[in-house]
C-alpha cells in the first residue's frame, strides 16, 4: 500500500487548522485521515489535531479488520469516540469553546475501503471505471444544490459557500456517512480538505487516474497550484494507492 500525505498552510492564514496523515497497520492495511479545523472557531487547529490522534491512537489498538462489516462499526465507533473527545477537551479548555472540525477518514486494505466523513473535506476514488467524488459535503450550499435552489456554478461563489451543517465536536450527537467500496489492485484515493478543492477542479484532480510518476510530486504540484490560484485557506491531500510494491513512491507520514 503506497501512501503520501501533504499539508500547506497557504499563502494567506497566519497558521495551519488542517491535520492528518498516513498510518500503516499490520498486513498491508492503511488508515488515512484529512481534518479541517472549523475556520473562524477558536483552536481548530486544536480540534483537527485531537481528531486526527484519537483516530490514530484507536488504529493503533486494532487488530486486523478482515470484513466489511467490521470495518464500517470500527469507524463509526472511532468517529463518535473524536467527537467525545473535542466536546470535552472544549468544555474543560475556556481558549477552546466553539472549536470543531470536518474529518474524512479511510481505512483500506488489499479488497476493500471504508470510508467515513462529516463536514466538507472529501474523498475521490480512481479506478477501471474514471475518477469520481466518493463523499457528498454537509454544507448549506451543497444541500441548495441538491434541492435545485441553486446551480454549481452558484454555488462556487455563494457567499455562505463555508456554511457547515455537520462537523465534529459541535453536538453531542453525531451522525457519519459511511460507506464500503472495493479497492483493487492499482486503484487510488484521494483525502483532502476544502482549501484544494475550493481552488482545483475535479477535472484537474482527475490526474489521479492516469499518475504514474512520485506521489510527492503529485501532491506537491496540486498544492502549489492552490497557492497560485490564491492560497487563502490550508491546503492538505492524502493520496494511498493499493499496491504491493514498496513505499518508494510514497512517505508514511504520521503527522
Amino acid at each position: 500500500m503506497i501512501g503520501i500525505f501533504l499539508s500547506d498552510q497557504g499563502k494567506v492564514r497566519n497558521h495551519n487548522e488542517d491535520a492528518g496523515g498516513i498510518f500503516h497497520h499490520e498486513k498491508n492495511q492503511v488508515l488515512a485521515v484529512v481534518a479541517d479545523g472549523m475556520g473562524g472557531h477558536k483552536a481548530g487547529d486544536v480540534a483537527s489535531q485531537l481528531a486526527v490522534s484519537t483516530l490514530h491512537k484507536k488504529w493503533n489498538e486494532t487488530s486486523y479488520i478482515l470484513q466489511p462489516g467490521e470495518a464500517e462499526k470500527w469507524m463509526r465507533n472511532a468517529i463518535t469516540e473524536v467527537n467525545r473527545e473535542i466536546l470535552h477537551h472544549s468544555r474543560e479548555n475556556e481558549e477552546c469553546r466553539g472549536m470543531g472540525t470536518t474529518v474524512v477518514a479511510a481505512l483500506c486494505n488489499n479488497q476493500f475501503t471504508t470510508i467515513g466523513h462529516i463536514g466538507d473535506s472529501r474523498v475521490y476514488l480512481a479506478n477501471g471505471d474514471g475518477f469520481v467524488r466518493i463523499t457528498e459535503d454537509h454544507s448549506l450550499v451543497n444541500e441548495l444544490v441538491r434541492s435545485g435552489q441553486i446551480s454549481e456554478e452558484q454555488a462556487e461563489t455563494h457567499p455562505r459557500k463555508n456554511v457547515l451543517l455537520k462537523a465534529l465536536g459541535t453536538d453531542e450527537n453525531v451522525s457519519p456517512d459511511i460507506r464500503t467500496l472495493e479497492f483493487e489492485e492499482g486503484d487510488r484515493l484521494l483525502l483532502c480538505s476544502d482549501g484544494l478543492t475550493n481552488k482545483v477542479q475535479e477535472h484537474e484532480l482527475s490526474r489521479l487516474s492516469e499518475y504514474n510518476g512520485n506521489w510527492q510530486d503529485f501532491c506537491q504540484s496540486f498544492i502549489n497550484l492552490a497557492n497560485e490560484r490564491g492560497g487563502e485557506d490550508n491546503i492538505t491531500m492524502a493520496v494511498v494507492q493499493n499496491s504491493d510494491t514498496s513505499l518508494k513512491e510514497g512517505v508514511d507520514c504520521d503527522e
